[in-house]
């Protein structure tokens, strides 16, 4: 995490699609919590569960006894979800362009892709089985 961000949150759920609504209750909560507008509240619910959706099916390949983390990090001007798996991690620099032609049709693929652009900024690491997630508070 960034120098200058202070955790306010933490959840963890098992790999199971069904601990989703942990998550969702986490974004309202925070998002109210930290008064964000109702346009960046849907970029924040949309780029945040994207992620943990890649965490529990591709990173932790849906096995319950293995956890993914949500943290919570604020600061003066931003705030911060992060998603951390228990996964080996993916190559997330050399990703397939979801809006190319041959790509459209295809049910997956578009979760990097969402994060990257509905979130500030976002960054990967060890070895992509952690992403943190900026979005400015103005």
């Amino acid at each position: 995490m960034r120098k200058g961000f202070t955790e306010i949150e933490h959840l963890i759920i098992q790999s199971d699609a069904n601990e989703l609504v942990k998550v969702e209750r986490l974004i309202d909560k925070v998002c109210a919590d930290l008064e964000v507008d109702e346009d960046r509240f849907g970029n924040v619910l949309i780029a945040v569960t994207e992620a943990v959706n890649n965490a529990i099916f591709h990173g932790n390949l849906s096995r319950k006894d293995l956890v993914v983390d949500v943290f919570v990090a604020d600061s003066q001007n931003e705030f911060c979800f992060g998603v951390d798996d228990k996964g080996v991690g993916f190559d997330h620099v050399n990703l397939p362009d979801p809006t190319l032609e041959e790509n459209l049709e295809k049910e997956y693929g578009r979760g990097v892709f969402l994060m990257r652009n509905l979130a500030d900024e976002v960054e990967f690491s060890d070895s992509g089985s952690r992403v943190e997630m900026y979005f400015s508070k103005s």
